[in-house]
């Protein structure tokens, strides 16, 4: 692929509007918020630096490992070690249901991939990966030609970009507060890149224990908007 094409790929990947499930989820802060750990601006602030500081140290090197051997082995690997991670069964279902969702429109947009199509319909329902979301995204971006720095920093920034969404659709923040919020935490997202960037999937692990907690009530709730 070349570069320029390359380059509307990314961008595409990385557009709100392609339908692959994410805005259905608010990473724990649903359940943050009716716990009363997330009441104000600042507490969101500190919410998504933490969640930022989890995805990097558990999701990137999963991301990192299937950018760099975008094939079916390393997927299949990478897809059964996170599912033995995710104890918790709230952000394991959310996991798998984003990862099958961009996996389905991905074989479909990106047709000049053949073999994402391929993998999709030969392993879909087989029970051979549960189609986890973080190495889907790497194997994504290593089939489309992506460089390691370039797709785990836009794993980052779809993390970033979504629970801000959610924050927005929960009354925490206006739609400017919010813009204005994801512009402030981009630099701190860039310092967490470079503290989680390029790490082996045998170091994944989580950094704020408290996240994985309160998004494991998130089922427990009376009411709620969000899947997660």
């Amino acid at each position: 692929m070349d570069d320029k094409h390359c380059h509307w790929s990314q961008w595409q990947l990385l557009d709100s509007i392609l339908p692959t499930g994410g805005f259905a989820h608010s990473f724990g802060l649903e359940a943050a918020i009716q716990a009363q750990i997330v009441s104000s601006p600042d507490d969101l602030k500190t919410f998504v630096i933490h969640l930022l500081d989890n995805t990097g140290s558990l999701f990137l090197p999963f991301v990192h490992s299937a950018t760099q051997s975008p094939d079916f082995e390393t997927w299949k690997k990478n897809d059964m070690l996170l599912d033995a991670m995710l104890t918790n069964e709230v952000s394991r279902k959310a996991s798998v249901t984003q990862g099958s969702a961009l996996m389905r429109v991905s074989a479909i947009v990106f047709s000049e991939i053949p073999s994402l199509k391929a993998m999709r319909e030969n392993l879909y329902g087989t029970g051979a990966v549960s189609f986890h979301h973080a190495p889907i995204f790497g194997l994504i971006c290593g089939l489309l030609g992506w460089d390691g720095t370039m797709s785990q920093r836009a794993y980052l920034f779809i993390t970033l970009r979504d629970v801000i969404s959610a924050a927005t659709r929960l009354n925490l923040v206006g739609p400017l507060g919010a813009a204005v919020l994801q512009h402030q935490l981009a630099f701190v997202a860039e310092d967490i890149l470079k503290r989680w960037m390029n790490r082996p999937v045998e170091e994944a692990c989580q950094t704020v224990p408290l996240l994985e907690t309160v998004q494991g009530c998130h089922s427990c709730l009376f009411s709620k908007m969000f899947c997660s």
